[in-house]
This record gives structure tokens, sequence and C-alpha cells, in this order.
């Protein structure tokens, strides 16, 4: 256990120390923080305002709690998948310096070197992203759209937990098999590029085909992407219903922002997405494992 501590510290440190890193792993926040606020929030706010029925007016605030909890999401959704690939890169800069083949010839099990890679990624992607939930929560507080109570809050922060873990283990699988500096700076720019559409994130997947749409329910990050919206989002819904907001209205932008998922026809309920989640990142963290152990004797 000494050991596993001693080499997840030393991630971590490796972490923050590296500036390029470091940075690299703000870029998607901050970028999407900038490309909503600037471009995004004006198309969310203009769809918002068309869908609501002929002559019916609503508060500002409402407004801005609807886009700004869409943008939070967003930012949430696609950071913790984003930034674990960023983090966890110090493995594959191991394997190009050598000290993975150092770390693999000395009296440390292998199992414990891969699982200090999984904790060190995990807890730098934490920190990056609950920085993040801060910034957008900060967001929602200045254009006045604050409707998230305590529980909200908490249950963001599970969701942020969750996601990271889903992140990282795919991230693990995936920067195991990478050796070079080319091979990093591809898959980098591959799923910052890519999964936001995937998941959701940039773009509701009810806008969609109704083909990609099955496909897309497949796929683990869109119903992590759904929890966040879901938990941004409820403090806004009740607010429209006691401002008068028929509850066919309401439950047609639920849908219309992917709050309320179906799975080849069946509604998926909030507890079947956090079941999603967590035997998903069980399956990848088995397979992470699975492939260490399978390759414990390759760099």
């Amino acid at each position: 256990m000494r050991e596993l501590l001693m080499l997840t510290k030393r991630n971590v440190k490796l972490f923050f120390k590296d500036k390029g890193m470091f940075l690299s792993s703000l870029i998607t926040p901050i970028i999407l923080l900038v490309l909503y606020m600037t471009f995004l929030a004006k198309i969310y706010k203009d769809t918002f305002v068309a869908s609501m029925p002929d002559g019916f007016v609503l508060e500002q605030g409402i407004i801005n709690g609807t886009v700004g909890g869409q943008l939070l999401s967003s930012l949430i959704a696609v950071s913790c998948v984003t930034v674990a690939f960023c983090s966890n890169l110090i493995m594959v800069q191991d394997k190009v310096s050598g000290v993975k083949r150092d770390l693999m010839v000395s009296p440390i099990e292998s199992y414990k070197v891969a699982i200090a890679y999984y904790l060190g990624t995990l807890l730098n992607t934490m920190i990056v992203c609950l920085f993040a939930l801060v910034a957008g929560c900060i967001y929602l507080v200045a254009v006045g759209g604050w409707y998230l109570s305590a529980v909200d809050v908490l249950l963001l922060v599970v969701d942020v937990f969750l996601l990271t873990m889903f992140g990282t283990a795919l991230s693990s699988i995936v920067n195991t098999f990478l050796t070079t500096q080319g091979q990093m700076s591809a898959v980098g720019t591959i799923v910052s590029a890519g999964y936001g559409f995937i998941c959701g994130a940039y773009m509701p997947i009810s806008n969609f085909g109704e083909g990609l749409q099955k496909a897309l329910s497949l796929l683990p990050g869109t119903y992590g992407t759904s929890l966040v919206k879901n938990h941004t989002l409820r403090g806004v819904f009740e607010e429209m219903q006691n401002s008068g907001v028929p509850s066919q209205v309401v439950d047609g932008i639920k849908g219309s922002i992917d709050c309320s998922f179906e799975f080849f026809g069946r509604d998926v309920s909030i507890t079947a997405m956090y079941l999603v989640m967590i035997i998903s990142v069980l399956v990848l963290v088995g397979i992470y494992v699975l492939i260490n152990v399978l390759r414990k004797n390759k760099i």
C-alpha cells in the first residue's frame, strides 16, 4: 500500500509540475467556457425563447438559468473525459523517457504501477473538473440564473466523480497502447474534437437522425451527460412550472435537450443512468487491469 501511495503521489506531482501538460488540460474547459459565453449562449437562448408558446414571456432569470445550465452541463461532461486523457499522458511519457521500463524491473509489482497511473489521473482530473464546476457555478450566479439547491450541487459533484472515473478508465485503456509523442498528440486531438459531439454535450442527441440517436444511446457517455443536465436544470424546470409554463411544454424542453432520454423507445430513468455509468466504469477498469496483467512483461 505504501508503494502504491508513493507512486500515485509521484504521478500527481508530475502532472502539476509539468506546466505544458497542466495548461493543455485546461484548454478544453477554457475554450468551452469562452465559446459558450460568446457564441453558443445566444443560439441556446434564441432556440429556447422560440420554443415557448405564443404570447408567453418568461423571466430573464429563468432564461439565463436554462442557457447557463446547458453551458455548465456541457462543460462538465466534456472536461471529465478530455482532461483525463491529458492527465493520463504521464503514462505515455514514462514509456518514452524509459521510466516505465525502470519501474517494471523494480521490486514493485506491475499491478501497483498500473493502479497508481489510474489513481493519479483520477485525482488530477477531479481537481481540474471541480475547478471547472466552481467556475460554471460562478457564471450562473453572475448571470442571475442560479436555481440549484444544495442537493443539486452535491449530485453534480457525484456526477463529476462518476464521469471522471469513466474518463480515466477509458483513457487508461487507450493510453496503454500509446508509445510515442505523435500518438499522444493525435489521440488528444481526436478526443477533444469528437467526444463532445458523440456524448450530446455540444449538440443535443435529439437533434440527430433517428438512426444516429439509437447508435449514440449505446454509449455510456451520453447517459453521463444526461445526468449532469438533469441536475443543473432541475431547479429551472421547477421554476418554469411555478411560473405557469404548461407541463407539456416543460416536458418537451426536457426532451429537446436530452434531460429525458430514450433507449430504443423506452424512457431511461435517473437510476438507470447511474447504473449504466457505474457498470461502465467497473467494466472499463476491469478491462484495464486485465490488459496490464496480460502485458505485464511489455512496456
